[in-house]
């Protein structure tokens, strides 16, 4: 992902879905009023963490079959973007429920999934912390990353919507797209989630290049010293 029209488009997007989340119009509804301008965040936002921790998971899978320090690399990156976008999706939606439910931790079951999730993935940073070999921290860490990838889709999409939940879509409530999310909020969600997403791989990109060039450095000390 050599070429650079993905970060103009990146940069585009988001730009367009800060100004659009701020200005545009919104439907008005009782009690969520003018919050409902976080859905433009909030929710992307959790988009591109499943996407990152999509392809966290599927690098890891290519690294237990055919081990290497680029899968190895590739996994950790996605991961840590993957994560820093779940705690971003807590905080906004922390935000988000202090105006509409009276308090930013309700205790919902989809906040509490969400937050279960995210320290199944803070674990899988900490059992690489804790490995020293580096063989033996790339395979523990890629085989717990498949664990927090199966643990956190019934997380996040089943466990919420077989109880009784206050957050749209789940618990029997109505998600968005039925009652609210109109042409005019498709306008910028749609975009939105793009943006994110790209800003996502931008990151993860860029930490994997730097993690690439100190491996080289490495290699490269290594064979002065022998």
């Amino acid at each position: 992902m050599k070429s650079t029209w993905w970060k103009i488009a990146c940069v585009v997007l988001l730009v367009y879905t800060a100004v659009g989340g701020l200005l545009f119009d919104v439907p008005r509804l009782n009690i969520v009023n003018e919050t409902i301008r976080a859905l433009y965040f909030h929710v992307p936002m959790w988009f591109g963490m499943v996407v990152m921790f999509s392809l966290s998971v599927f690098y890891a899978i290519r690294h237990l079959r055919h081990p290497s320090v680029e899968s190895d690399i590739f996994s950790v990156a996605y991961a840590y973007v993957g994560l820093a976008f779940g705690i971003l999706g807590i905080i906004t939606g922390m935000i988000w429920a202090n105006y509409t439910w009276g308090s930013p931790w309700h205790g919902d079951p989809k906040q509490n999934a969400a937050a279960i999730a995210l320290l199944v993935y803070f674990a899988y940073f900490i059992l690489r912390g804790s490995v020293a070999n580096d063989e033996q921290r790339a395979r523990l860490s890629a085989a717990y990353n498949i664990f927090a990838f199966v643990a956190m889709i019934p997380l996040l999409f089943i466990i919420p919507r077989m109880t009784s939940s206050m957050h749209p879509g789940n618990g029997g409530n109505p998600g968005f797209n039925t009652y609210d999310l109109d042409s005019r909020m498709r306008l910028v969600f749609y975009p939105s989630v793009i943006g994110w997403i790209l800003l996502g791989l931008w990151i993860a990109t860029l930490r994997i290049r730097i993690k690439l060039m100190e491996e080289k450095i490495n290699e490269q000390e290594d064979e002065k010293n022998k």
